[in-house]
């Protein structure tokens, strides 16, 4: 298929967020172009087309953004480089002439944030700011979608979160608001949205629900920093993917994805789901 407009391109679109953002703009008939690492993996639509390109590859990326304007760029998958990938991808960006970037960042990004990776978000978005480029910075809290599956195999939800709460957001309340800014970016100039759902809950209460829908006993353990380490030695995972892991919970514990922000509902109109209704809907 070719591109009817070109000027659109999206990121991301073999994972959960980019996809359903996909079907959105799709759905309402916006063509697209889409790059991925993987294109036999994307999926198809009237009118849109894919592009071969991994964040880092640069010639691959000049070519794929040719005369695109506004791009959706969906942070990379966790690995030890991403940060590294995400300044390539917005250097090769400015050179190919996009003028808006819609970037899915991280509730509470900062240089010192307790959450590792948050860090690199916070970098990304200020490489971004100081390209000269337009952004609409979604700075997502944790995924309700994956709620159910931070419980282990013994029915317990294992971390040092204490009885600190993480506003949660469903991915399809993200994918609505993205679809929304970059539908309309003139609308959505220069500004950062916080993410979140309806309501701010502790892990304990996150397990009480998932008992309840599930009809399995879930429960909560808070584990002492030496006990989250050594619970996940288990994976040999590298120090940063397990620093990572770890401070999911320490950063849940600092209040840090504490509180509820209305700019989903503000930006869509619509409500964002709870974890009651995602639950509902979902199993």
């Amino acid at each position: 298929m070719t591109d009817s407009n070109p000027s659109l391109a999206i990121t991301g679109v073999t994972g959960g967020v980019g996809r359903m953002t996909a079907d959105l703009l799709a759905d309402a008939g916006v063509p697209f172009r889409m790059l991925a690492r993987s294109p036999e993996k994307a999926p198809r639509y009237p009118g849109s087309s894919v592009a071969r390109a991994a964040y880092s590859d640069r010639d691959a990326v000049l070519a794929a953004l040719e005369g695109v304007e506004t791009l959706f760029m969906v942070s990379a998958a966790e690995n030890k480089e991403r940060l590294g990938e995400h300044l390539a991808f917005v250097e090769a960006a400015v050179d190919a002439g996009v003028e808006h970037v819609v970037y899915t960042s991280f509730f509470g990004a900062a240089p010192d944030a307790t959450f590792t990776l948050a860090r690199d978000h916070y970098a990304t978005e200020q490489r971004i700011r100081e390209s000269g480029m337009h952004h609409t910075f979604l700075r997502d809290n944790l995924y309700l979608d994956f709620a159910q599956f931070l419980v282990g195999d013994d029915g317990v939800i294992r971390g040092p979160a204490g009885d600190g709460r993480a506003a949660m957001v469903a991915r399809a309340d993200v994918a609505r608001v993205a679809a929304e800014a970059l539908q309309h970016p003139a609308d959505h100039l220069d500004v950062t949205y916080d993410l979140t759902g309806p309501e701010e809950l502790t892990l304990a209460e996150v397990a009480e629900k998932l008992s309840a829908h599930t009809g399995r006993a879930v429960s909560f353990h808070d584990e002492t920093l030496p006990e989250a380490y050594a619970s996940r030695a288990k994976w040999n995972a590298p120090d940063w993917q397990v620093d990572a892991w770890v401070s999911t919970y320490t950063a849940i514990a600092a209040g840090e994805l504490a509180g509820v922000s209305g700019d989903v509902e503000r930006v869509t109109g619509r409500r964002p789901l709870s974890l009651d209704e995602l639950l509902r809907d979902t199993l």
